[in-house]
């Protein structure tokens, strides 16, 4: 039997979800079939997914070839159009179990229609199929999918549909049998991560959802939460980054801007001073926190003075890991009607961008230098801190363990043991 070969491009969440169609189509018995799990927020996203299928298809000519994810829910006839791909499948199909199932048909072409994308904004859950462990010493548990902003430069929620949360329970349970199961860490991810709970009854909060989880599952060593919204960050999750060791201080931001004009032009909650209050705050409530943030540099009608107030936002908020993304047009999002940005301004932009993340990036790892750090060992050579910050080892260690080992050193992106 040969295993199909799954492709992903894109987030952590579409990675997890690609470990949940694994075990999807191995129950159904999907022999030989290549799956790509396409991501849809930039125009290059798009256009890397076609390139992505295009050579697979090259390397697999025979092969049953099923386009899925963000780009194939907003685009399903861009792909349709492809004359490598056979099938293409909505982010709401390719979690259930039905869908693999019909998938098992020799000819899918003959026997079942060749786009199944359905009207995602009619999904009013999340996938029922959650997968125990992703990843090797680390685990990531999706607890909510979609989201309710429409921020204008994005067009993600079209793919995702609105926000839907996994109640506690089942986060909580799921969590219990990681912890059988060996793991030592677990990351909570979603799309919109701080809007966790607004549509299960009571309504609770992020906040609420992380300190039952580290309560209930005591022997959980360290629990992360990725990508949050701080204007969203509730009054619990807050206590928690004060008060509960075991949540790692490490936390990534989606800032997006630093100019108040341009983030109300990109629809955002939250404005400058906001931004920069949150991390005085939660650094004030745990000391050793960093933050990394998502950036875009060139949003249209951006100045070379809006610009700097981004670049600037690197050293008033404290930033640690930048994620620098060049403004990408987006077709059926409102940013692409303002007035664009030209092409090379935001390739210099998003240089300028990087160059301060380095730096930052630096002096972070200057200031571990001669201290002792907790780390999960990933590999036998790698491994991370509690803030998240790579390590690389000298010599081999036992992998999935915590060991503490003091910092010698470092080589501009990683700490050295």
């Amino acid at each position: 039997m040969k295993p199909p070969v799954f492709s992903t491009l894109g987030c952590r969440l579409n990675a997890y979800e690609t470990e949940a169609m694994k075990d999807l189509a191995a129950q159904a018995g999907i022999e030989g079939a290549v799956v790509v799990n396409t991501c849809a927020v930039t125009a290059e996203a798009v256009r890397k997914a076609k390139q992505e299928i295009r050579k697979l298809r090259r390397e697999n000519p025979d092969a049953t070839l099923i386009v899925t994810g963000c780009a194939a829910q907003t685009e399903p006839e861009t792909f349709a159009r492809m004359p490598e791909v056979t099938k293409v499948i909505g982010n709401t199909e390719k979690m259930q179990a039905e869908t693999w199932a019909a998938l098992k048909a020799p000819d899918l072409i003959g026997e079942t229609e060749r786009v199944m994308v359905d009207d995602i904004m009619s999904v009013t859950e999340t996938a029922g199929h959650l997968i125990d462990g992703f990843g090797r010493h680390r685990a990531y548990v999706q607890v909510q999918n979609g989201c309710d902003h429409r921020c204008t430069f994005c067009i993600i929620p079209y793919g995702r549909g609105n926000s839907r949360s996994v109640p506690a329970g089942v986060v909580v349970d799921q969590i219990k049998r990681l912890v059988d199961k060996g793991f030592l860490e677990v990351v909570l991810t979603g799309v919109d991560l701080t809007s966790w709970g607004a549509d299960l009854p009571g309504q609770p909060r992020l906040g609420d959802l992380v300190m039952r989880i580290l309560r209930l599952v005591p022997d959980l060593a360290r629990l992360r939460i990725s990508s949050i919204d701080s204007i969203e960050a509730d009054e619990n999750l807050m206590q928690a980054i004060a008060t509960e060791s075991r949540l790692m201080p490490h936390l990534h931001l989606s800032l997006q801007h630093g100019d108040d004009l341009i983030l109300k032009r990109m629809k955002r909650r939250h404005l400058r001073d906001d931004a920069i209050r949150f991390c005085e705050e939660a650094r004030r409530l745990r000391p050793d926190m960093v933050f990394g943030a998502d950036i875009i540099a060139g949003f249209p009608t951006e100045t070379e003075a809006m610009f700097e107030n981004s670049l600037k936002l690197v050293e008033d908020c404290g930033l640690t890991f930048l994620h620098v993304f060049p403004y990408s047009r987006r077709d059926g999002t409102p940013a692409a009607r303002m007035p664009q940005v030209n092409g090379p301004a935001i390739k210099e932009r998003a240089a300028h961008l990087r160059a301060a993340g380095a730096t930052a990036l630096a002096r972070h790892l200057d200031a571990r230098l001669g201290r002792s750090h907790r780390i999960l060992t990933e590999g036998p050579r790698l491994g991370r801190t509690e803030q998240f910050t790579e390590v690389a080892f000298t010599s081999d260690q036992p992998e999935g363990t915590l060991l503490t080992a003091t910092i010698t050193s470092h080589d501009g992106t990683r700490l050295l043991v």
